[in-house]
């Protein structure tokens, strides 16, 4: 009964986003809404981007585990990029008007910039997107009491997803979104206020997840504990801002106050909500000390899914995965849209010129069912692999590659060409070493990666020019429509 009613809900999502495909008349449409959404759309998608598998099941794996030192990254580091985001960026890149985030190496820097730049942005989607495939393969492993395996279930949710992100991108997003968003806060809400009883009240919960210091934030105060510290919040807080998803909800804004105000609202609101499944994880600690004590070791990841499917009513159980799905819907449609749009504008064009709109629009779509495809295979093939780790893994190479080119191109004039081709060599360079010796044991690969990043940036542009500057970040590129 539970499958059937989570099936359900999964066509009647679909049913939703095929109708707001019907306003996709153009790639603008299809990719940033034609720039007509209002600010509560702009929060409610931002928020249920960021709001997925790792929020429901990753964090409070590794909350329970470590406390609050444990989860820096996610969802106080990807919190904060939200609201940097809206602060620093979404009012210089608006005013822009361009399609892809990519486009703006483009007029900064160049093409070959804008080509390489788009790379390490798609790469870095592989383990973002899969994260949210394997939590479906999960869901539909537990509602089918194992019948539907778990690779079987990755494709059984990838191709929900794909049924309307394919036809209606960012307009069957952000409409798709702003529902389960509702769906997500008010179920996790109820769910958490009925653990808390079960559990014998709140007070009980936070009194045991302050005897197990699980509300420690800092580290210890040595300096390989402070530089994983600092290197892990600085993972999603930095590496996530130069991405295609994130500059979709900034772009899709029907003006500039609804493009900065909306990522910080959805910012704090993340921060804030994502609580939410750690008060539910340490309250399993109570309702099932035993069960939940096994879980911890042998897959954290269960132990909320497990008590609401073994201690909680079926009304309770409705609920609960029906706020999952939500969070793991919205998360996954719109990191298979964000790669997708930026392979057709920022690779595929350089090969095969702009023909038509309507043949562009075409591409876009058959991009984003190649993707899935690719996503889909990479899950099943990382079955294993934590969630939690799959996210913050996929944005490093952003926070090395791309990061410092965008920061230097918007506030620092004297940016060149050059400097930002040193900056991702020399990034990239540092971070593939640390990754792969024992160097990386000691020192963080993200935050050395990042440090030669900033060192190329300013030695490129300051030393004697070899390569031709592009000096157009405030051009509007031609043939995209506002």
């Amino acid at each position: 009964m539970l499958l059937t009613l989570v099936i359900f809900y999964l066509l009647i999502t679909i049913a939703i986003g095929l109708w707001a495909a019907r306003r996709v008349k153009n790639t603008a449409d299809f990719a940033i809404a034609g720039r007509h959404l209002p600010l509560v759309m702009i929060v409610t998608t931002t928020f249920a981007t960021w709001f997925g598998s790792e929020t429901v099941l990753g964090i409070p794996a590794k909350f329970v585990q470590g406390g609050l030192n444990g989860v820096v990254e996610d969802p106080f580091g990807a919190g904060t990029c939200l609201i940097l985001v809206g602060l620093f960026f979404a009012s210089k890149l608006y005013k822009m008007t361009l399609l892809t985030i990519s486009d703006y190496y483009r007029e900064r820097y160049g093409r070959a910039v804008e080509v390489v730049c788009s790379l390490i942005i798609i790469l870095s989607y592989l383990g973002w997107v899969s994260a949210q495939v394997t939590a479906l393969g999960l869901v539909f492993n537990l509602l089918s009491d194992g019948a539907i395996s778990v690779p079987l279930g990755m494709v059984l949710g990838t191709a929900s997803i794909l049924a309307y992100t394919l036809f209606g991108g960012m307009w069957s997003v952000a409409v798709t979104d702003f529902i389960q968003m509702i769906i997500l806060v008010v179920g996790l809400a109820v769910i958490a206020v009925f653990a808390g009883q079960l559990a014998g009240g709140a007070d009980k919960v936070l009194a045991l997840a302050t005897s197990k210091q699980l509300f420690k934030f800092l580290p210890e105060p040595g300096f390989k504990e402070i530089a994983f510290f600092i290197a892990a919040a600085m993972t999603m807080m930095l590496g996530s801002i130069p991405q295609q998803d994130v500059f979709q909800r900034v772009m899709s804004a029907r003006n500039v106050g609804a493009a900065t105000r909306g990522p910080v609202i959805g910012g704090v609101c993340y921060i804030l909500f994502a609580f939410v499944p750690m008060f539910l994880v340490v309250s399993a600690l109570i309702i099932m000390p035993e069960t939940a004590t096994a879980l911890i070791k042998d897959d954290p990841q269960r132990v909320i899914p497990t008590l609401v499917m073994t201690r909680m009513p079926f009304a309770m159980q409705v609920i609960f995965f029906g706020a999952l799905l939500s969070a793991l819907k919205s998360t996954a449609s719109a990191t298979l849209l964000a790669p997708s749009v930026t392979f057709v504008e920022n690779i595929w064009r350089q090969f095969y010129p702009r023909v038509s709109d309507r043949q562009e629009l075409m591409t876009m779509r058959i991009a984003v069912l190649v993707f899935s495809v690719c996503v889909c295979t990479y899950a099943i093939a990382s079955q294993g692999t934590p969630i939690y780790d799959m996210v913050s893994g996929a944005y490093q190479v952003t926070l090395v590659g791309a990061f410092v080119p965008l920061v230097a191109g918007l506030y620092w004039p004297r940016a060149t060409t050059q400097g930002a081709v040193y900056s991702i060599v020399l990034g990239v360079l540092a971070w593939l070493l640390l990754l792969v010796t024992p160097a990386g044991e000691a020192f963080p690969a993200q935050l050395g990666g990042f440090g030669m990043a900033v060192l190329g940036m300013v030695m490129g542009s300051l030393g004697p020019q070899s390569l031709r500057n592009r000096q157009g970040s405030h051009h509007r590129v031609a043939g995209l429509r506002a």
